[in-house]
């Protein structure tokens, strides 16, 4: 394990960075972002996940590589929102009107303090104060990365608050696990029958459709090929649940299987990064360079009844656990 401080945020706080190692997997954690910034195994010439080897990229990092967003993940519409009978307005930070993943200045662009860490693990907090990006409460989050002992990575990120809030995050995390330019020769599975149908800015209509005989069945693993265009919402169930598999990522000699306690995935197969961004960990980055996979709450949950809740009362604790497994297939 190693710490040291890699650059300056915004509000003049050292940025840090842990690298961490254990069976074959190493990665790289920033404090800004609480941010996963590389992912190896040590007999592939790749990282596993976008990212800039810069950690002053981060500071405006328009695609959230590797963050932890929130504190609402994915979508909200129009940035509205009622608890509890009072209306709340978040911030807006879509061109279409929107609020996405926390606001402009969510814990993706905020930086962290370390608050624990070891040889194979490490801890960020941060403190969102009541009002912060329109969202009631005082909320103290913490996201930890610990490296088990089979090539995995176990996220964890919890939260509690002092008045009733939303409460919604994601580690989002690109995937590409051959370097190659495009993801086109990754296979995909996922096990969900139902998806979250949207609209054109990706706002969920309130229906949930079944993935059957459409181009977002991956019940069974396929490939993603170029007209497989996805920036959707999986439905693993309606409520967090007890950690069990929920989707796989193969390509050439690696495998990724993902397990979590969330309801859903959100999957986004990358089709708007920018190619005229910072030099990346494998060059410049181009549409499809990575699929984001991304356990979290329904979007745009507290609009529809029907969603799971992403209501945090002062009485509850906000805990999410996520773990990434690496192999090679026989």
């Amino acid at each position: 394990m190693t710490l040291s401080v890699v650059g300056k945020a915004d509000d003049g706080t050292d940025i840090a960075q842990i690298k961490l190692a254990r069976d074959g997997l190493s990665v790289s954690l920033l404090s800004f972002g609480a941010t996963l910034q590389d992912l190896r195994l040590d007999t592939h010439p790749f990282s596993l996940v976008l990212g800039y080897p810069n950690a002053a990229d981060y500071l405006q990092n328009p695609n959230y590589f590797g963050s932890t967003v929130g504190r609402f993940a994915n979508r909200l519409c129009q940035g509205q929102f009622h608890i509890d009978g009072v209306a709340y307005q978040a911030d807006i930070n879509t061109p279409t009107g929107h609020h996405l993943h926390g606001g402009a200045k969510g814990t993706s662009h905020l930086n962290w303090t370390v608050t624990e860490h070891s040889e194979h693990h490490a801890v960020f907090e941060i403190i969102l104060p009541d009002g912060h990006m329109g969202f009631p409460g005082n909320l103290r989050v913490q996201t930890q990365y610990n490296l088990l002992a089979n090539r995995s990575l176990r996220i964890q990120i919890s939260a509690q608050t002092d008045a009733p809030t939303l409460c919604s995050f994601a580690h989002h995390s690109y995937f590409n696990l051959t370097g190659k330019a495009d993801i086109s020769d990754h296979l995909l599975q996922i096990s969900s029958q139902n998806y979250v149908s949207i609209d054109q800015e990706g706002i969920p209509l309130g229906a949930v459709q079944d993935v059957a005989n459409t181009c977002l069945d991956f019940t069974i693993a396929k490939f993603l090929a170029p007209e497989s265009i996805i920036d959707h919402n999986f439905c693993l169930s309606g409520a967090r649940q007890v950690i069990r598999p929920v989707a796989s990522l193969c390509a050439k000699d690696i495998s990724m299987r993902i397990a979590t306690t969330e309801p859903g995935l959100q999957v986004y197969t990358s089709e708007h990064i920018r190619s005229n961004g910072p030099i990346g960990h494998n060059g410049c980055y181009e549409p499809r360079a990575g699929i984001a996979m991304e356990p979290q709450i329904w979007p745009d949950a507290p609009n529809h009844k029907t969603f799971p809740s992403a209501l945090l009362e002062p009485d509850q604790n906000y805990l999410q656990v996520s773990i990434f497994s690496f192999d090679y297939p026989v």
